[in-house]
């Protein structure tokens, strides 16, 4: 019986091991279907829009761009099925292959392709470059800003809070390749769209808009409120303990995620502090070896860079 009982726990170990394995799909023999560009293409664009057909059993792609002398220029790992690179004029070659959490696609045969940029602005882009998309900020001011572009003879920039639908900001005759935004620009939190457009007016021609977003959010996070362990509450050394607390729905126009700081101290005062924690979620796993009496305390602070004040602290007692 004791042999049996040892052979299944190393079947068991061994089926652990190699779960991931017998979860995913083996694509090591498959190869990606690429799409675009295909080889000889001519590309008069500065930005080159890679494209392939999704592999099944694939969870990400990675491409890779080399120059003509072989040198990679360029490696991307993404969930789409396209990637944006931009490219200066020249000639290169590029591969895809799919990957998953356990296995590797073979790489495509390198296709050679040719970016050519021309006067014309048609098929360009303007290449934004900061702030990246999507982020929060509590500043009073803030600098967008984005890659010159060779023919271009002055760009159109316009910033919008949707949360308004007012413009706060707009010229039509840039010729920097940068803007500030000051604190009547950003006087009111809210989401704020930035788009940005190149212009040639030798040849009247121009690109499309290049267009991002951030969030404006000067609000604090709220007080939250302690729930577990009760104030006061006598509790096992050497067990794990579930600290949980509650925090009322942020009133603010933008709501940036929030984290919070959870701290642990030997007085009410917390003028010793002899654990600290950066926490996700509501909730967290502790064990102390050590008895004696405890105070917790949390804090909330979102992506924006605002912080609430602390929970009153909790009194716990080990033993």
């Amino acid at each position: 019986m004791k042999t049996i009982n040892k052979i299944a726990v190393i079947l068991v170990a061994i089926f652990m091991s190699s779960c991931e394995d017998i979860l995913e799909k083996d694509i090591s023999n498959s190869t990606v279907q690429a799409t675009y560009p295909l080889n000889s293409a001519v590309i008069q664009s500065n930005v080159v829009n890679f494209q392939w057909n999704k592999l099944d059993g694939a969870k990400t792609y990675r491409i890779q761009v080399f120059d003509m002398s072989q040198s990679l220029i360029a490696e991307k790992e993404t969930e789409d099925n396209h990637v944006e690179q931009e490219l200066p004029s020249g000639q290169y070659q590029w591969r895809v292959r799919a990957e998953n959490y356990a296995y590797q696609s073979q790489y495509t045969f390198p296709m050679s392709f040719t970016t050519q940029i021309t006067e014309d602005l048609t098929n360009q882009q303007v290449v934004l470059s900061s702030p990246e998309s999507d982020i929060y900020t509590n500043q009073m001011t803030l600098n967008l800003s984005w890659q010159s572009l060779q023919a271009a003879t002055n760009y159109s920039a316009e910033v919008v809070n949707t949360s308004t639908g007012q413009s706060v900001y707009s010229n039509t005759n840039l010729t920097a390749t940068a803007i500030t935004l000051d604190n009547v620009a950003l006087n009111a939190d809210g989401v704020y769209q930035w788009k940005v457009q190149a212009i040639n007016s030798n040849n009247s021609t121009q690109t499309q808009y290049s267009i991002r977003k951030f969030s404006v959010d000067r609000v604090n996070p709220n007080q939250p409120q302690n729930t577990a362990p009760a104030n006061n509450a006598t509790l096992s050394i050497n067990q794990q303990i579930t600290f949980s607390w509650t925090i009322p729905t942020d009133s603010g126009t933008v709501q940036s995620p929030i984290s919070y700081v959870l701290q642990f101290a030997d007085n009410i005062n917390f003028t010793n502090v002899s654990q600290q924690f950066d926490v996700t979620n509501t909730t967290f796993q502790q064990t102390f070896s050590t008895a004696g009496t405890y105070y917790w305390r949390v804090k909330a602070k979102d992506k924006a860079g605002n912080e609430g004040v602390y929970s009153a602290g909790y009194k716990f007692v080990l033993n």
